[in-house]
């Protein structure tokens, strides 16, 4: 299992200009999300949330070997209105999901990557939430 749910839920720094990127921003509400046990990880929980249209925000690698589970991810999101944000590192979605242990100097090892991961809780309201959240309103 993870350790990274031990963090004292810190957001992530923000950017040289003092706001935090949408990278940054995804990776700070997946970890608040993983915290407050409201993530969905893995294939079949994260159909399953998204099926019964229990999720706010779903991120799917661009990288996915099978097609045709991006494409059920795809429409289930946009079938019941949910969020989607694509990203392109398996192993960086994985660590940012809580899929890895953290060594003694803090430091991710065996990251597991992975294609899917949904947020069902938000857990508690954050800077990052807002800009992922402005990113949609502003498509």
């Amino acid at each position: 299992m993870s350790d990274a749910g031990s963090d004292s839920g810190a957001p992530a720094a923000p950017a040289a200009g003092g706001r935090m990127t949408l990278e940054e921003a995804i990776q700070d509400v997946l970890k608040r999300s993983y915290i407050h046990g409201g993530l969905a990880r893995g294939c079949r929980s994260c159909v399953k949330a998204l099926d019964r249209k229990n999720a706010h925000l779903c991120v799917l690698n661009d990288s996915c070997d099978v097609k045709e589970y991006v494409k059920l991810v795809e429409a289930l999101c946009a079938q019941h209105g949910i969020n989607l944000i694509k990203v392109s590192d398996r192993e960086k979605l994985g660590e940012w999901a809580g899929l890895c242990q953290i060594d003694d100097e803090g430091n991710p090892t065996k990251v597991r990557p992975t294609s899917c991961v949904v947020v069902r809780d938000w857990g508690e309201p954050s800077p990052a939430m807002e800009i992922v959240l402005e990113h949609f309103a502003e498509k």
